[in-house]
């Protein structure tokens, strides 16, 4: 039974994967064309285009600014907005939390469509302002913000209730006791939801499509190149983008596992 669930793993891993990993080898083929799967050896050409395609660098630039900013204030507000449904009671919080997360099961082009018409209403109302890169942080802020609070609210529940109390009775302030005792907690789920905020900026398409104005994305400057050839340089962008994204989550997972360590640790002295 467990070879079976081995090779049932194995199996699915490779589906996965094996698509990114067909991508990063063809991020070094020194073909032109990607209509073809052939293999013509081995080059960084497509790397070194890439750092010199103004358009596609200035794309890859604003989906990264609106990603980060995005991720940031939708993590700040996130976990406010946890903490605040957290302390309200069982009915409240749950006609609260299905609320909130109706924005996810919502589908895209529902919210893209319908962000587009308020922002093209406020901008009319604000001197016809066109389109830009400020609807879409907003855009990326809104449906961003139910998976943060999606990701804090667990942490909080797992939380001792009362540690929070107790550090007021000690004479720490409210916002301290916040900083020192309830923010370290639920740190994991904090740091879960600024990264899945920041992956899924980077990824959308639908709600930018119709929010983006004259700014241009990374998904929407893909999307335009489908239209007439599709560079090998997407290849390797694709290969920068997974690594760093790697990078991130073993750094994290290594500081999460050294935290744990420390508390173990302490626990034990």
């Amino acid at each position: 039974m467990k070879t079976v669930s081995k090779v049932y793993a194995f199996l699915v891993f490779l589906f996965l994967y094996a698509p990114i990993a067909v991508l990063i080898v063809f991020s070094f083929n020194g073909s032109a064309t990607m209509s073809r799967s052939v293999w013509s050896g081995f080059s960084l050409q497509w790397y070194a285009r890439l750092l010199q395609d103004r358009m596609l660098l200035e794309a890859l630039r604003n989906t990264l600014v609106i990603a980060v900013i995005a991720a940031a204030v939708s993590t700040v507000l996130g976990t406010a907005a946890a903490v605040g449904i957290n302390g309200m009671n069982r009915w409240a919080r749950r006609a609260v939390m299905n609320v909130t997360n109706f924005p996810m099961v919502n589908p895209d082009i529902v919210t893209g469509v319908s962000l587009m018409l308020l922002f093209v209403a406020v901008s009319k109302a604000m001197g016809g302002r066109s389109l830009g890169m400020v609807s879409l942080v907003l855009a990326h802020i809104t449906f961003c913000l139910p998976y943060v609070i999606l990701s804090v609210m667990p942490k909080l529940r797992q939380m001792d209730p009362n540690l929070y109390e107790a550090a007021q009775d000690l004479g720490c302030p409210p916002a301290a006791s916040f900083f020192r005792v309830v923010l370290p907690e639920i740190l994991p789920g904090v740091v879960t939801g600024l990264i899945m905020a920041f992956t899924l900026s980077i990824d959308d398409f639908v709600v930018s499509y119709f929010t983006s104005g004259t700014t241009q994305t990374l998904p929407i400057f893909i999307y335009s190149m489908t239209r007439k050839r599709v560079s090998p340089e997407i290849n390797a962008l694709s290969t920068l983008l997974f690594a760093a994204i790697i990078l991130l989550l073993i750094v994290i997972n290594l500081r999460t596992a050294k935290d744990g360590q420390e508390k173990t640790a302490g626990k034990e002295r």
